[in-house]
């Protein structure tokens, strides 16, 4: 008997391994749901109702603002920084404050 609990034991741990390594995944990982790569949401934001080629900002999570052009690929307009290598305006990003980004 004692063998049957030890065995069913481990297939429950088994099965919630399996469910708790699914639903992260399912939820980006450790990211909270973020997208991996790509742009975060606030570029995607800026560039709400606007067109390939307009300029547009955010404030990213640490407060900075980030300047740049929107850009749309696959049908999504989302904000490529000035500073991104080959996008923006000029390819030079600056903060408020004329810190490089």
């Amino acid at each position: 008997m004692k063998r049957v609990t030890q065995t069913a034991l481990y297939a429950a741990m088994a099965v919630a391994l399996v469910a708790t390594s699914s639903l992260v995944s399912a939820q980006g990982g450790d990211r909270g749901g973020e997208r991996r790569g790509g742009p975060p949401q606030e570029a995607f934001d800026a560039c709400e109702g606007k067109n390939d080629g307009d300029t547009a900002s955010f404030v990213s999570p640490r407060g900075d603002t980030v300047n740049g052009t929107c850009k749309t690929r696959e049908n999504m307009t989302f904000l490529i920084p000035d500073d991104h290598p080959g996008g923006g305006q000029n390819g030079r990003g600056m903060r408020e404050g004329g810190n490089n980004i």
